[in-house]
């Protein structure tokens, strides 16, 4: 795709997500909306999966860790082909697959992911699967910045660079609010660049709401040969919407009928 197609799509995507929270009446609205731009590129232009070689062993393999944001994941599924769009319309509702987290009972899905700390570690067993088995495909993970405090990643980080995992890249969407606050209010990581060079990954800074600039340091992988990269995706909470950017409520919500046609207009 050319940066205009990506640009685009990410404003249909966008345009997707609200549709279906705003139907279902639930979602993960301001994670979804940071994150969009960087499972665009993923989807579009690196990820070499799709659903004629999703069981295949030498497909990519992409894991969601902060699952809470599954409609990004849902509506790109969506469009790549692996379920029909119109599965969307029964997200939230009793008996269905669309769930507000990643499940595999949904084509497309690796992992089934939303505890926090859990995508990174299941993706560095992932990686090194590969490894010891001879098979040349690599594995991606979205991780929140809100769970990078958990425990359980920081001994996958270490991990992985012992095992020289440089099949595997770890994407942060950084849009620096979680739930109850703030990230350096929550629990300060920060200097995330300097703390995950330390633990031997090579480490580079993106603005993640830029397509091309995501494609272009997405297509520089492995970033070190020997050492697994990671990614700071610097996000806006609630990208594309003016009254949702940057603010903590829209973590999780459902606009009003009123708030629904503006952020439709907005996105036009």
């Amino acid at each position: 795709m050319t940066i205009k197609e990506l640009e685009i799509k990410s404003k249909e995507y966008r345009r997707k997500i609200l549709k279906y929270i705003y139907k279902a009446k639930a979602g993960h609205t301001g994670g979804s909306l940071s994150c969009i731009d960087i499972l665009n590129v993923l989807y579009n232009e690196i990820l070499n999966v799709s659903p004629d070689n999703f069981t295949s062993s030498d497909r990519d393999r992409y894991i969601q860790s902060k699952g809470h944001c599954v409609e990004a994941l849902f509506v790109v599924l969506a469009d790549k082909g692996f379920f029909p769009e119109s599965d969307l319309e029964t997200l939230c509702q009793y008996q269905s697959h669309y769930i507000g987290h990643p499940t595999r009972k949904v084509k497309g899905v690796e992992q089934n992911t939303g505890a926090l700390g859990h995508g990174l570690p299941l993706s560095v067993g992932t990686a090194l699967a590969a490894k010891m088995d001879e098979i040349d495909y690599k594995v991606f993970t979205l991780m929140g910045d809100g769970e990078l405090p958990e425990g359980s990643n920081w001994e996958a980080f270490l991990t992985a660079s012992h095992y020289k995992l440089d099949n595997l890249c770890a994407i942060l969407d950084y849009n620096k609010l979680q739930i109850s606050g703030t990230t350096a209010e929550v629990c300060n990581t920060e200097p995330i660049a300097d703390k995950l060079k330390s633990f031997g990954w090579a480490v580079r800074e993106v603005d993640g709401n830029n397509v091309e600039a995501l494609k272009d340091v997405l297509k520089q992988l492995p970033f070190e040969q020997g050492k697994p990269s990671f990614v700071i995706a610097h996000t806006v909470k609630g990208k594309g919407v003016s009254y949702m950017e940057n603010q903590l409520k829209w973590h999780h919500g459902v606009p009003s009928a009123e708030q629904y046609e503006l952020a439709m207009t907005e996105l036009s």
